[in-house]
């Protein structure tokens, strides 16, 4: 009886952390604008700046929705680094912990906002593709899928930013995870064909984990043939969070000691 009243109480306040962790973001407006207005503000730079200047073989901003939704996921779960790092400094973690909240809890809160955070970026971004021109031609199924994959993408970033986070001894530290997050979708197949790229950069294009991940959601997103890309972005992904949560479990142990 004592197990069965004890998961409703863990889940509960999995719910009041993440609940938390959105109501910060709100009040952080800069922070707020800046996850939602980058994702516009990159899809204009691209589509009409450089669209132009770059062959594809077909629109321009056909080909980079893609790589702009997953560059805006990568920094917007990226963030997530600098939240926790900033709960550890200012002392809120420890009180929790004399409250008894789990450290699934904690974590998983924030891993939660950035997911809910990032669905209202991805959804302005898919937006204002349509507006300017993007048409995907697929049945509900793909996507649902599509969704799914950029769902366990940003699960997968978010749990490896909270480690990184732990890791950090101050907020700005943090931030420079933001920057390697947002450089790995540059040297892949987000805004140019990895086919155009010189022979040594197109060897790391190819086998990073950003790269599966663009290609998947690419043929989803066009109805185009998917080949081994989905079983290599959801192979990547798990890795990175059969890593990165037991991580987080040892780092927050040894942070809160």
């Amino acid at each position: 009886m004592s197990e069965l009243t004890l998961r409703p109480t863990r889940a509960g306040e999995a719910l009041v952390m993440m609940a938390r962790c959105v109501r910060l973001s709100r009040r952080n407006v800069d922070a707020l604008l800046t996850s939602l207005l980058l994702p516009v503000l990159l899809m204009l730079l691209f589509v009409y700046l450089f669209g132009g200047a770059i062959d594809t073989g077909t629109r321009y901003v056909t080909y980079v929705v893609p790589g702009v939704l997953l560059l805006c996921a990568s920094f917007g779960a990226a963030t997530t680094a600098v939240s926790v790092t900033t709960d550890l400094t200012n002392g809120i973690i420890e009180r929790f912990r004399t409250m008894d909240v789990s450290a699934t809890a904690i974590l998983g809160g924030h891993v939660a906002a950035s997911i809910a955070r990032n669905t209202v970026s991805t959804v302005l971004v898919l937006a204002l593709a349509v507006a300017i021109g993007f048409r995907p031609a697929v049945d509900p199924l793909r996507w649902l899928a599509a969704f799914g994959v950029l769902l366990l993408f940003l699960l997968a970033v978010s749990w490896l930013s909270a480690a990184f986070g732990l890791l950090a001894r101050t907020p700005e530290a943090a931030s420079g995870f933001t920057f390697l997050a947002m450089f790995l979708p540059y040297p892949s197949s987000a805004f140019v064909p990895v086919e155009t790229m010189p022979g040594w950069i197109r060897g790391f294009a190819d086998h990073q984990p950003v790269t599966p991940v663009i290609e998947t959601l690419r043929a989803l997103l066009l109805g185009t043939p998917t080949g081994n890309a989905p079983a290599l972005a959801v192979a990547w992904c798990l890795g990175v969070l059969a890593v990165s949560v037991p991580l987080t479990a040892v780092l927050f142990r040894r942070r809160v000691a």
